[in-house]
């Protein structure tokens, strides 16, 4: 399943994890944008609060050294460089494969319709209308044709957003750009850090404050979700880079506005076996979710901060 995602590149980290793709991508040096030095040391990573889930929990101990992490998401035109110098395709524009479907189904399901194979994306298609909590169809809606390039589908486009996140990037697409770059996807534990930036035990990554106090912090659904945005935070979809204070590391939006591919797989067990006091975790060794076990899949993170208070 492809997700309205986007990434954040590191530097002078732990290794690079190997391509998931095949994509003939030339390295160079990125210019584009500016990265900010994350100082090494030692935080507490997952949720013991009301509020945790089940895969944040327990807490642990975790060390990460010094890094370099770019201080904003990766816009439209900073994408737009890459495919250019690459003629690059995303995952979203390419036909689905049948076989790969299959693959990723439980045994004996039925075959998808080929309308279901054209090149699409996700997007996101509100109710005007309260709907059940646990059912994401009532919101999200596979379009053909959408994609980074046309962000709500056909007929959309990236003009005039050109300094806002890209969106519909797979992590094999993440993971070709970052490599392009010269740099690298963060790991889970490195965003994590960067994410509180150098606050301890705090639930959101400016402090305690509540985000409905004060000015705007980050751009969030306002209002009832998901038929109802108030805009209190001055958008209704992406907002700009840099549109909010960044944190304490000079980072913007490491919470809200859009999802952020790391490096690592998704384990929803990992909390419970990853060591305490773990030097630069590099997540588990292949993916595993219980809701979904024929599926592997990669942790993304941008939403907020919940820990042991």
């Amino acid at each position: 399943m492809l997700c309205a995602g986007v990434l954040a590149s590191c530097g002078n980290g732990a290794n690079t994890p190997a391509a998931a793709d095949s994509t003939n991508t030339t390295t160079t040096t990125d210019s584009l944008q500016h990265m900010v030095l994350i100082p090494g040391g030692s935080f507490v990573m997952g949720a013991a609060d009301d509020m945790a889930l089940a895969d944040e929990q327990p807490v642990h101990t975790v060390h990460v050294d010094s890094f370099l992490m770019d201080e904003h998401e990766v816009t439209n035109a900073e994408f737009a460089a890459f495919v250019a110098a690459t003629h690059y395709v995303t995952t979203a524009e390419k036909p689905i494969s049948k076989e790969e479907i299959m693959r990723e189904l439980p045994p004996g399901s039925p075959e998808p319709d080929s309308s279901l194979l054209q090149a699409g994306s996700l997007i996101f298609s509100p109710p005007d209308h309260a709907v059940p909590l646990d059912d994401v169809s009532q919101w999200w809606a596979f379009v053909p044709g959408a994609s980074w390039r046309h962000p709500e589908g056909p007929g959309s486009s990236i003009t005039g957003r050109e300094q806002h996140p890209v969106v519909h990037i797979s992590w094999d697409d993440a993971n070709a750009y970052a490599r392009w770059a010269g740099k690298r996807l963060p790991t889970e534990a490195e965003w994590e850090y960067a994410a509180r930036g150098g606050l301890a035990e705090q639930p959101f990554t400016w402090g305690g404050e509540a985000i409905t106090a004060g000015q705007p912090k980050a751009n969030t659904w306002n209002g009832h979700f998901p038929y109802e945005n108030t805009k209190t935070d001055g958008f209704y979809n992406t907002a700009p880079v840099k549109t909010y204070t960044a944190n304490g590391y000079g980072l913007y939006d490491m919470a809200g506005n859009v999802w952020e591919w790391c490096a690592d797989w998704y384990d929803a067990n990992y909390y419970q076996q990853v060591p305490n006091a773990a030097q630069n975790p590099e997540g588990p060794a292949k993916g595993f979710d219980p809701a979904d076990p024929s599926a592997p899949k990669r942790v993304s993170q941008g939403w907020f901060l919940y820990v042991q208070r």
